[in-house]
């Protein structure tokens, strides 16, 4: 079966068109930068390879173009959008009410939607992938896979707040955990790569958003973003760990209304809070030019995935390996240095000539003498996804 992947993020839209079950690739490319008036383009199916900068206002406007260029008479990969059999989407937040790949209905995206209000820059674009993909592939069977799923292993000691218990057993509210397909791809990566029967291991999705999962034996055991995907690390434009004090000083002392802080907090926080830019490209680009903002923002942001390290390399009271991947995790060789540095008293100690090296392999960047592994995994959170639905469909 033709299997056709969106991945729709908050700032982009990955996909990737497969024959399954034979992993084939027909085609595959993405979206990005989604708001800008430079957004980025890019094709690629066999020999041919297409990447132009245009402007994309909103993901609608993204998810049309990919379906254009599908079945362009010259450069598509299909005739006409029957001969796909199913789309899977991802997911970002399907709280307690999805642990497994589930079939789309009605009743299913009531609950996608739903849960917008805690997954305010992703629920949103993934329902509106869902929903613009019924009518550009009306034959198709839509598939979601959450975001949320993998992280149901955690215990409870893991997942729930400190705060009064009716607000977990009656309202829900705990640690759900996200970017599920991406830790849970390379965590197995890294488990056959180590040829270990246990394993302790942190993995670091670095992206415009972030997260960072501990795993003992595959299993997620904790995780850094919580109820909604906006605590944790530093990200994109979101603020990541926050005093939630500041939130009713914002309110009480400095006039903002509850809407207006969400979307500080959201939207305009984080790397581009701190910055003025929202593309750590371009970040480090100003930085080496010497711009001091962006320089303590590099600095800040390594210094939150340091103390996530440390944190969970003490509830796992040991760490065989450290997994970088996603967009920033695998390209860039500044943020891992950084994160890496003056971590030897854990065994953590990075090679700085395997870490200045690119590939788009799985490869080591430690010393000989570490202790801890230090892996650059690429995702495939499109080729996860579309393993989950013929899974699920066949």
């Amino acid at each position: 079966m033709k299997v056709l992947v969106l991945n729709s993020g908050s700032s982009s839209i990955k996909f990737k068109l497969l024959q399954m079950p034979l992993e084939k690739v027909i085609c595959y490319g993405m979206v990005e930068r989604i708001g800008d008036e430079d957004a980025l383009m890019c094709y690629k199916k066999d020999t041919i390879n297409i990447q132009k900068t245009i402007s994309i206002k909103k993901h609608s406007d993204g998810l049309n173009l990919i379906a254009r260029y599908l079945v362009h008479p010259e450069k598509g990969a299909i005739k006409n959008p029957q001969e796909i059999y199913a789309v899977g989407h991802r997911v970002v937040h399907g709280g307690d009410s999805f642990a497994e790949t589930t079939l789309i209905t009605d009743a299913v995206k009531k609950q996608i939607k739903n849960y917008s209000v805690l997954a305010l820059l992703h629920n949103p674009p993934n329902l509106e992938g869902i929903e613009i993909s019924e009518k550009l592939f009306p034959k198709a069977k839509q598939v979601a896979i959450f975001d949320t799923a993998f992280h149901q292993t955690m215990p409870i000691k893991a997942r729930k707040y400190a705060i009064p218990n009716k607000f977990y057993t009656e309202d829900d509210i705990q640690v759900y955990g996200f970017h599920g397909t991406s830790h849970k791809y390379v965590s197995e990566k890294a488990i056959e790569y180590l040829g270990m029967d246990t394993s302790k291991i942190i993995s670091i999705h670095l992206g415009n958003g972030c997260s960072i999962t501990a795993l003992v034996n595959g299993q997620s055991v904790d995780h850094s973003l919580g109820f909604a995907p906006s605590n944790g690390l530093i990200m994109g434009s979101r603020s990541g760990d926050i005093d939630h004090a500041i939130i009713f000083h914002m309110v009480h002392s400095l006039g903002y209304s509850l809407e207006e802080v969400k979307e500080v907090l959201n939207k305009e926080s984080g790397m581009l809070g701190l910055t003025g830019f929202n593309d750590l490209r371009d970040i480090q680009s100003k930085a080496e030019k010497g711009n001091k903002d962006c320089q303590l923002a590099l600095d800040m942001n390594a210094y939150r995935i340091k103390k996530y390290i440390g944190a969970y390399t003490a509830a796992m009271n040991g760490l065989d390996a450290l997994i970088f991947t996603a967009g920033i995790g695998e390209n860039s060789c500044l943020i891992r240095r950084l994160a890496c540095l003056d971590m030897d008293y854990l065994g953590i100690e990075l090679d700085l000539v395997k870490n200045e090296k690119k590939s788009s392999l799985l490869r080591e960047i430690n010393t000989d003498c570490s202790k801890v592994k230090i892996l650059v995994i690429p995702t495939n959170e499109e080729l996860e996804i579309a393993k989950q639905v013929y899974k699920l469909l066949s």
